[in-house]
């Protein structure tokens, strides 16, 4: 528990650092970029390009390998959770280097979310089995079909339902990338070759990392954050303790759904100080 909830916590860190040099790369590359086969090379080059973008790349990436620890070793919804700190230290970062100051509401929700996280974590009994569920792996591939076909079509405007749609839409990205964590196998290479999953798991994160650096070239980074930060938690959570069986200890359940709705609202408070002015 204590290895798990440590690598969330870290991998939080890094994504929070991210948030902000993602922003910025992507508001460099031209905003009539879209999730089309036919320009996603282009759009992926010009994002290559840019060295912001290129750091919050590494950081994601190092963030990832610390965030699948902690997906492996506990519950799906401590574990997405503690990925939402990463809200905390983004805002944290924004009064320091944006020259943002937080209000006593926002110091508030940074609390909220500490204490949120701090009863999931005492609530948290034991983590479900990774173990073969072809209805759930099933469910993934299919979500990944829709999110790219809706993704592709959403893009295609730079109004703000755009913003908010492809923000959601990452969101379900990233959802997959945690549910497909849980769900790889331990096993030979032979085994991990053969599975779905393997699969999935890269491409959900890819398409979820594409359609959020889309999403903040439309509009504002509250947009696109906040629908993200939403489903990437709630939809994982739902999956481990409804399917996968993950568990919470006798008798806190009810500390465990304050926990999450404070973890939950002290996020959408703190989404705002991800906001990053354009050079």
């Amino acid at each position: 528990m204590v290895l798990g909830l440590s690598a969330a916590l870290a991998a939080a860190v890094l994504f929070g650092f991210a948030a902000i040099l993602q922003a910025v790369g992507s508001r460099k590359v031209p905003t009539e970029s879209e999730l089309d086969p036919r320009r996603l090379g282009r759009f992926v080059v010009a994002l290559l390009k840019q060295p912001a973008f290129l750091g919050a790349l590494v950081l994601n990436l190092a963030g990832f390998g610390l965030h699948f620890v902690a997906l492996r070793l506990l519950p799906l919804y401590l574990a997405q959770a503690g990925i939402a700190v990463s809200l905390v230290v983004t805002a944290l970062l924004a009064t320091r280097w944006m020259s943002d100051r937080l209000s006593a509401l926002e110091w508030s929700a940074v609390i909220a979310v500490c204490v949120g996280l701090g009863l999931l974590a005492v609530a948290a009994g034991d983590a479900g089995e990774s173990a073969k569920h072809h209805g759930l792996t099933i469910g993934v591939v299919v979500g990944l079909i829709a999110i790219a076909v809706l993704g592709a079509v959403a893009s295609r405007s730079q109004h703000g339902v755009s913003t908010a749609l492809l923000g959601l839409l990452a969101g379900l990205g990233y959802a997959g990338v945690a549910i497909s964590a849980r769900l790889l196998e331990d096993g030979s290479l032979g085994e991990l070759l053969r599975s779905p999953t393997t699969y999935t798991l890269p491409i959900s994160g890819a398409l979820a990392f594409i359609l959020y650096s889309l999403a903040l070239q439309r509009g504002s980074v509250t947009l696109a954050t906040t629908p993200m930060i939403a489903l990437q938690t709630i939809a994982p959570a739902a999956a481990g303790v409804f399917v996968l069986g993950d568990a919470v200890r006798a008798g806190w359940w009810p500390a465990a759904g304050i926990g999450f709705l404070l973890s939950a609202a002290g996020s959408v408070i703190l989404v705002r100080f991800e906001s990053v002015k354009p050079d």
